[in-house]
């Protein structure tokens, strides 16, 4: 039932057969404590048995992709800064491996437009990134030292 569940999804999974792999039996009972079956491992959660709603659930987490930033509204940290005010989405830590990181993103930069889309602020960009999908093209234009950048690249 999981790997059809898992195929109408298309989903690509690997299938361990326990009850001729040694290997693979002790290393369920490692992760889970006990030999029931199936055991279902997305992104490092385990999930025992057909329980279709928290596959759903974490299935779903994991085709959200994440920009990969913490950012907040660029206005009030230039305005605690004396720098003026500037509109957009400040970067605060950058998540190794995330669009963000790819896209050359660091720590106080600020996010001015993302796939032609002006961002003011922090939820405008939430609103901009929730759009995209798994292999969209994505490009952003930041601040980094008053100087204006572009950087392209795909989710």
């Amino acid at each position: 039932m999981v790997k059809e569940f898992l195929s109408q999804r298309g989903i690509a999974f690997e299938e361990h057969d326990v009850s001729y792999d040694r290997n693979a039996a002790q290393e369920l009972i490692s992760k889970t404590g006990q030999m029931g079956v199936p055991v279902t491992v997305i992104d490092g959660q385990t999930i025992v048995g057909f329980d279709r709603a928290r596959l759903d659930e974490v299935i779903n987490q994991r085709q959200q992709p994440s920009f990969g930033a913490s950012v907040a509204d660029a206005s009030k940290i230039t305005a605690k800064q004396g720098t003026g005010i500037t509109l957009g989405a400040y970067v605060g830590k950058v998540k190794p491996g995330s669009l963000a990181e790819r896209l050359g993103l660091v720590s106080g930069d600020i996010i001015i437009e993302m796939n032609l889309q002006r961002i003011a602020n922090a939820t405008d960009l939430e609103k901009a990134s929730a759009k995209l999908s798994k292999l969209s093209r994505v490009s952003v234009v930041f601040l980094r030292d008053n100087q204006q950048h572009t950087a392209e690249g795909i989710l």
